[in-house]
C-alpha cells in the first residue's frame, strides 16, 4: 500500500514538475535547475525501489535512453575545452536533468492510469501558463507582471521568453485539439479541451512568434496523420476556428495588444476582451457538447478519413517542407544591424530575423571543430568572434545547429541516436496503441520542429514537457497498453 501511494505522488510530481518549473522563469536559471535536477534522480529512485523497470526492454527504448545518456557524459567531458566554463556547467546540469527526466518518464508512466492523465495534465498546466501571461492585459486594474524591456508588447510570463511562451500555447492547442477529438475519453474533457483553444489562441496571437505559429502547424497536420478520423478532423477544426476568433478580436483591441495604451482605455478593452474571451468559450463548449451527443447518437459521421495510406509520411514530408521553407526565408535575411527592441503583430507578416546569421557563425564553427566540437556553451563565444552585426547572442537557435558547433559529429551522433530510439518507439505505440500515442507524438513533433529554431534546449520547462511524451511513447512501446482493443 506504501509503495503504490508512493509511486501515484511521484506521478503527479512528474506531471507537476514542468508546470512548478514554467513559473520559476522556466527552469533557465542556476537555483531552480538544481532543484529540478535532485527531484528529477530522487523520482527515478522512487520509480526503482516501487519496483519500476528502469531500462525498457524494447531496444527503441534502450537506444532512446542511451543516446540521451550519452549526449549528457559527452557534454560533461567537453568541459575540458568549453572556452566558458559556467556556460558548460549549465549545460552539464541540463543535461543530466533531462536524462533523469526521461528515465523517470519512461519508468513512471507504465500504467494506463499515468498515461491516460498525462494529456489532461499537461493541457491543464499549459493553459494555467497562458491565462497567467494574459492576467495584466485581462485584469490590468487588479495585477500588474514583471515586463523586460527586450519584449516590448509580447506576451512573455512565466517563461519570461515570449517564442517559449508561444511554444507552449502551441503544445497546448495540438493537445486540445486531440483531447477534444479522442472519443475513448468522457464528454467533460473533451468540452474543457474545446473551450481551451480560446485563451491558448489568443496567447498564441499575443506572443507574435512565427515559429510558434509553424510548430502548431506541424503538430496539428501530424495529428491528423496519426489520428485519421471525422472525429478528430471536427474537433480540431472547432479549436482553430476557437483560437482564430479570440486572436481575431484581440487584435483588433490595440489596448490588449499594446501595453502603451492609457490605463482607462486598458480597463475598458480588457472588459471587451474578457467578455468575448468568455463567450468564445462558452460557444467551444457548446458546439463540442453537441457534437459529442451527434456522435453517441450516431447522427454523425465517424470511422477514418479516406486519406491516402502513407498519409503519415505525406504529413512529415509537408512538415519538412515546412521547416526547409522556414530556414530559407530566413537564409534570405542579410541583417546589417541589430533587430528592434520589442515588436509589433506585423512581425507576423514579415520574415525579418537574425537567425540566419547564428546559424552561419554555428556551421563556420562545426567547420572548423568538426569532430568534438567547441564546447559545449561555447556559441557565445564563437559569436563574438564571428559575428558580422553588433548583436549580443548566446545560443545558436537551433538545437541540432548548437549541438554541432558546440559537441561536434559525436555529440550529433548521440543527440540522433535518443531522437532515432523516439521516432521508432513512436512508430511502434501507434501500431499497438494508436488512440494513447497520438497526443504524444503530435506535441514531440511541435516541439522538435521548434527546437530547430529556437533554443527550447536551454528552457527545461518545455523539454520536460517534451520528454513526458516521449516517456509515454516508450512505455507504450515496451508493452504497455492504456486502452482496450
Amino acid at each position: 500500500m506504501l509503495r503504490r501511494y508512493a509511486l501515484a505522488a511521484a506521478t503527479a510530481a512528474l506531471l507537476a514538475g514542468p508546470f512548478v518549473l514554467a513559473f520559476r522563469a522556466g527552469g533557465y536559471f542556476d537555483g531552480p535547475r538544481i532543484a529540478a535536477l535532485a527531484g528529477a534522480w530522487v523520482l527515478v529512485a522512487v520509480a526503482a525501489l516501487g519496483g519500476r523497470r528502469l531500462v525498457p526492454r524494447d531496444t527503441a527504448g534502450r537506444a532512446a535512453l542511451a543516446g540521451l545518456v550519452a549526449l549528457a557524459a559527452w557534454t560533461a567531458v567537453s568541459v575540458a575545452w568549453a572556452p566558458v566554463r559556467e556556460a558548460a556547467v549549465d549545460d552539464v546540469q541540463r543535461l543530466a536533468l533531462y536524462a533523469g527526466g526521461l528515465v523517470a518518464a519512461a519508468a513512471l508512466l507504465r500504467p494506463r492510469a499515468a498515461l491516460r492523465a498525462l494529456e489532461p495534465a499537461a493541457l491543464a498546466g499549459l493553459v494555467a501558463m497562458a491565462l497567467f501571461g494574459m492576467l495584466d492585459r485581462l485584469l490590468p486594474e487588479l495585477v500588474e507582471l514583471d515586463r523586460h524591456f527586450s519584449a516590448g508588447s509580447r506576451l512573455e510570463q512565466p517563461l519570461t521568453y515570449w517564442n517559449a511562451m508561444g511554444l507552449a500555447c502551441a503544445l497546448g492547442l495540438v493537445l486540445a485539439a486531440r483531447l477534444a477529438g479522442d472519443r475513448t475519453r468522457g464528454d467533460r474533457v473533451r468540452i474543457a479541451a474545446a473551450c481551451a483553444a480560446a485563451p491558448l489562441g489568443l496567447a498564441l496571437y499575443l506572443t507574435f512568434s512565427r515559429g510558434a505559429l509553424a510548430a502548431a502547424a506541424a503538430g496539428l497536420v501530424v495529428l491528423l496523420a496519426v489520428a485519421p478520423t471525422w472525429t478528430q478532423l471536427r474537433s480540431l477544426a472547432l479549436v482553430l476556428e476557437a483560437g482564430a476568433v479570440a486572436a481575431a478580436v484581440g487584435s483588433l483591441l490595440p489596448a490588449v495588444v499594446s501595453y502603451s495604451a492609457t490605463e482607462d482605455e486598458r480597463q475598458l478593452q480588457a472588459l471587451v476582451m474578457v467578455a468575448v474571451l468568455g463567450l468564445v468559450v462558452l460557444a467551444a463548449g457548446g458546439v463540442q457538447a453537441w457534437a459529442c451527443r451527434v456522435e453517441r447518437a450516431g447522427a454523425a459521421r465517424l470511422g477514418r478519413l479516406p486519406l491516402p495510406r502513407r498519409s503519415a509520411l505525406l504529413a512529415a514530408g509537408l512538415v519538412a517542407v515546412a521547416a526547409t521553407g522556414f530556414v530559407a526565408a530566413a537564409a534570405r535575411e542579410r541583417q546589417a544591424a541589430p533587430l528592434p527592441t520589442g515588436a509589433t503583430a506585423q512581425r507576423l507578416s514579415s520574415i525579418q530575423s537574425n537567425r540566419y546569421q547564428y546559424w552561419r557563425v554555428a556551421l563556420a564553427t562545426f567547420a572548423d571543430h568538426p569532430v568534438a566540437g567547441v564546447g559545449t556553451g561555447g556559441f557565445r563565444r564563437e559569436w563574438e568572434r564571428r559575428r558580422t552585426i553588433p548583436e549580443h547572442a548566446r545560443d545558436a537557435h537551433s538545437l541540432y545547429l548548437e549541438t554541432l558547433a558546440e559537441l561536434g559529429l559525436i555529440g550529433l551522433a548521440a543527440l540522433a541516436l535518443a531522437a532515432g530510439g523516439v521516432a521508432v518507439a513512436a512508430r511502434r505505440a501507434l501500431r499497438s496503441a494508436p488512440v494513447a500515442a497520438a497526443g504524444p507524438v503530435a506535441g514531440l513533433v511541435a516541439w522538435a520542429f521548434h527546437a530547430g529554431i529556437d533554443w527550447d534546449w536551454e528552457m527545461p520547462a518545455l523539454t520536460l514537457l517534451a520528454l513526458l511524451f516521449a516517456g509515454a511513447l516508450l512505455a507504450l512501446a515496451d508493452g504497455t497498453q492504456p486502452e482496450r482493443a
